[in-house]
């Protein structure tokens, strides 16, 4: 069989943890941050965890990971 090729793409935008969950970032932290509170944007920078209807998805496109 040959290897299964990697999407680039979601190899730049998700991490597995140790225990196979799938990390992402938060979104809405690139811009209009101005009307934002701090409390928000300071727990929008923490790491996320993949929805778990979706895991199996992204687990397909980064197989090696």
């Amino acid at each position: 069989m040959p290897k299964i090729k990697t999407n680039r793409g979601a190899a730049k935008r998700f991490k597995k943890t140790g225990t196979g969950k799938v990390k992402c970032a938060h979104a809405f932290t690139s811009h209009i941050l101005t009307h934002k509170s701090s409390k928000r944007k300071r727990n929008l920078r923490q790491s996320n965890t993949v929805a778990a209807v979706d895991q199996k998805n992204i687990c397909a496109l980064i197989p090696y990971m």
